[in-house]
């Protein structure tokens, strides 16, 4: 329930507080006074769009804020606590600023938030009926959304149209699959040559690096012979090897060292590297031994490397990417292998089709109760609205299905009795369409958990003893909810248990509105000016005052 809204420099308001209370509140006030402002105000507080227009002139910003009781709204307060924008237990603050440059900021809880989130919140708290609801109840889609949420089946329809979308996807994908059966034919055969021949190849990475490595041995095995030999007959093998001379120079110093001792460094340096080089001689020995000169053996690695080359040439890759290459042409010959017969993929659709037929019936029965209990109840409705002899139908028509479910959903109307219903964007009059749409919205709120319901001027076009049945229709609602109801009529604002009104006046030059709570006396005086006009006379107060039951 809202409890409390303060608005500041919105408009032509400079700074209202305002209180509010259970049951049925009328706001009423002269042309112009500026009676909706405060229903705009709560619209921006919960999520409606904003621009700079909406801050009073002069003004910095304008500020909205308003304070509801949220203790029997458990969903509310788990939409919170998902959200982190758990505030006091039982309460929910909602505000909304917007500079002068049209920039818009909100809150829930004293916490930032978006505007999705604003709405969301919103949808928990208020529900908001403008005075041209009527107009959109003339659209197919306003309709099916009217009817889907007396059945109370928003959860089924976002299913089943989620459903939808997946059995139509899997569809397409095989239409698709269909259409280029030829086209997917051919390239399935040359993905299997393409795959085999890769297959067969039988190329590794660990197979090309050694293959390299004993290619560049084998190819070069001459001048590996020359070159080991070269190193020994340096070294061991000639007159003036190395390996000799330093044998000698170490045994001359080791006679000498003993008259000088500061040879024996010099020593220690020469005798690791004669070890060195006769470990260096050992080895070319040992390497001349095991070095492999076989041509075939190079002739068969120069025509396997041939093979893996010309192979790559063909695919236009790098030798290196020959394994990659044979594991794409076998995930798309996967991919391709049921397209035949539709293999997993007809089978998915199936399943998808059967799984949105499922939650379309299912939607489907709960539309035809609903449709049968509102198009009763809103015929009951309409004999107290000067169309006795009405009637009002919700017709469902079957149709191939859609995103929405198994029908056509079009609200019809009989003005009188006799009549067959028909569509009730040809047959209803403006002041019918007004009367049936504050019906529909009446009957279709009681059955919504939202606390507080708001009515912006929609009994325009209405009047006498309708306007009056009207009243006693908002005031029954008012009894089981808080109802807020703009109004211009004193037959429904007589029937109010609060009486609120909205005045205008000059303030430096600037027009000001303000909002005040009426007592006895001076809402009898505020009826009877609804009812007489610019003179309000004796007769008329008398008249104002009968209304009110006074």
């Amino acid at each position: 329930m809202l409890l409390q809204l303060n608005i500041r420099d919105f408009v032509i308001v400079d700074h209202l507080e305002l209180e509010f209370r259970p049951g049925f509140t009328v706001l009423t006030g002269e042309t112009g006074a500026g009676k909706s402002i405060l229903i705009d105000a709560l619209s921006l507080v919960l999520g409606e769009r904003a621009d700079a227009g909406v801050v009073r002139a002069n003004a910095a910003r304008a500020e909205i804020e308003a304070e509801f009781d949220s203790h029997a709204l458990p969903q509310l307060q788990s939409w919170l606590d998902e959200n982190d924008l758990g505030g006091d237990p039982g309460i929910c603050l909602m505000r909304r600023v917007v500079d002068a440059g049209g920039r818009s900021r909100g809150f829930i809880n004293g916490r930032s938030a978006t505007l999705q989130q604003l709405r969301e919140a919103g949808e928990f708290l208020v529900d908001i009926h403008g005075q041209h609801a009527h107009q959109s109840m003339l659209k197919t889609a306003a309709q099916r959304e009217l009817l889907d949420a007396y059945a109370g089946q928003g959860r089924l329809v976002k299913e089943t149209t989620v459903a939808w979308r997946d059995w139509q996807a899997l569809r397409r994908a095989r239409l698709e699959r269909e259409k280029n059966a030829a086209a997917y034919a051919e390239e399935l055969e040359r993905l299997e040559w393409q795959a085999k021949e890769l297959a067969t190849l039988n190329f590794s990475l660990q197979e090309w690096e050694e293959l390299q490595a004993e290619h560049g041995r084998l190819s070069n095995a001459a001048s590996l012979v020359e070159g080991a030999q070269y190193g020994l007959e340096v070294l061991s093998e000639s007159e003036m090897a190395c390996l000799a001379q330093a044998n000698g120079v170490i045994a001359r110093l080791n006679n000498l060292v003993e008259y000088d001792a500061g040879l024996r460094e010099v020593l220690d340096l020469l005798v690791p590297a004669e070890v060195q080089m006769s470990e260096a001689v050992y080895g070319l020995r040992h390497y001349l031994q095991r070095l492999d000169i076989d041509p075939e053996r190079l002739a068969q690695c120069e025509q396997r490397l041939g093979e893996i080359h010309d192979t790559a040439r063909k695919y236009r890759v790098g030798p290196e990417q020959l394994p990659e290459l044979l594991a794409e042409k076998n995930a798309r010959l996967s991919e391709l292998s049921g397209f035949g017969t539709g293999g997993d993929e007809t089978r998915r659709e199936a399943t998808a089709q059967a799984h949105y037929l499922d939650l379309a019936g299912k939607l489907s029965a709960a539309r035809k109760t609903a449709a049968q209990e509102l198009g009763e109840k809103v015929s009951v409705a309409m004999q107290t609205l000067a169309m006795a002899g009405g009637r009002f139908e919700i017709a469902l028509t079957a149709c191939d299905g859609s995103p929405h479910g198994l029908e056509e959903i079009e609200f019809q109307v009989s003005a009188h009795s006799g009549l067959s219903p028909k569509p009730l964007a040809k047959v209803a009059s403006g002041g019918e369409l007004s009367r049936i749409s504050l019906a529909i919205q009446v009957i279709t709120s009681k059955v919504s958990l939202v606390p507080t319901l708001i009515f912006d001027e929609v009994d325009v076009g209405i009047g006498g003893g309708v306007a009056e049945i009207v009243g006693q229709l908002l005031k029954k609602l008012g009894a089981e909810r808080q109802v807020l109801c703009v109004t211009h009529l004193p037959q429904v604002a007589a029937q109010g248990d609060h009486h609120w009104q909205v005045s205008k006046d000059m303030r430096d030059g600037s027009v000001v509105s303000h909002i005040r709570v009426l007592d006895r006396d001076v809402r009898i005086e505020e009826v009877a000016r609804m009812l007489g006009g610019v003179e309000v006379t004796d007769t008329t107060r008398k008249h104002a005052a009968e209304m009110l039951g006074m």
